[in-house]
């Protein structure tokens, strides 16, 4: 049995179609029909359930798909890690971010990443923190950044804080609260809120600091994008709250401390279970950003 029929197995699993798998394997098609059929001669059961218009799965096959799965992994995993302890990197990085990162430059981290490692492939996604932290655990993502309330730690990966941030109330140039020097959420129970979608963790913080002051509101508005957020409230269709660091001077928005309003964490994570090479040398790299932001600003206080 070769890697490289487990190979063709997978993809002819995923694509359900022979032309397409050969296509995605960058090989002729009769060259990956033989070797597939050479492997379930050499296994004895068949793999695939097939016609000339349907490719399925048997359930031997299903077995089997989940242990090649398991057996390319760690053979590209030690390829990755023989050719790291030469001094060199290779393999991948998939990397998620929250949509209001605000202390880690991750596009310059991941910027001097590159230069440093160009032959590591490297991907990032933009989601929700509760589902970076499952695929972390899965394995399908290296690292994340997250945000969530400050009762809330994310469990199952390794990390650590790099910021706390009370949120603040966002409001356009007319609203009637716009040269107010302080807030409290009392005083916005009544407005129509833009913020993220439900159960996610950065509408969650909002929702249980309402909940916990005996309060309800109304969210109008909802999206991942935080532009998008910013242009609402700018339109004066809503306010938000969120940390202060994503509003961006000159575009008229005025932001005011809620002084019982939610706290945020912001986390690094990434798996706590055997990392890569390139997720362990990505993790330093941020560290390192981290540290170097915050020795500059000691020096200038």
């Amino acid at each position: 049995m070769e890697l490289q029929q487990l190979r063709y197995v997978l993809a002819v699993a995923e694509e359900r179609n022979f032309t397409r798998a050969a296509q995605k394997s960058h090989v002729v098609q009769s060259a990956l029909s033989h070797q597939v059929k050479a492997l379930e001669r050499e296994l004895g059961v068949r793999l695939f359930a097939r016609t000339s218009r349907r490719v399925e799965l048997t359930e031997a096959g299903h077995a089997f798909v989940a242990g090649a799965r398991a057996t390319l992994d760690a053979a590209d995993r030690a390829v990755t890690e023989a050719v790291a302890a030469t001094g060199q990197m290779r393999g991948s990085l998939a990397v998620g971010a929250i949509p209001t990162v605000t202390r880690l430059d991750l596009t310059g981290v991941l910027g001097r990443f590159h230069r440093t490692y160009p032959q590591v492939s490297i991907g990032m996604s933009v989601g929700g923190s509760l589902d970076f932290i499952e695929r972390i655990r899965a394995g399908t993502l290296d690292a994340a950044v997250l945000g969530l309330p400050e009762d809330v730690e994310p469990k199952g990966v390794a990390s650590t804080v790099i910021a706390q941030e009370w949120l603040v109330a966002v409001l356009g140039p007319g609203h009637r609260f716009a040269g107010r020097k302080r807030l409290r959420l009392a005083d916005l129970a009544d407005e129509a809120f833009v913020d993220f979608p439900a159960d996610s963790p950065g509408r969650s913080q909002s929702d249980r600091a309402f909940a916990e002051a005996g309060l309800t509101r109304m969210v109008a508005f909802e999206s991942m994008l935080v532009d998008m957020m910013l242009d609402l409230i700018a339109q004066g269709l809503g306010i938000a709250l969120l940390a202060p660091a994503v509003v961006p001077e000159g575009r008229g928005l005025v932001t005011a401390p809620v002084t019982d309003g939610p706290k945020r964490v912001e986390y690094l994570a990434w798996s706590e279970f055997n990392p890569s090479p390139a997720a362990t040398a990505f993790v330093e790299e941020a560290l390192e950003s981290l540290r170097t932001v915050g020795a500059s600003r000691s020096r200038s206080v």
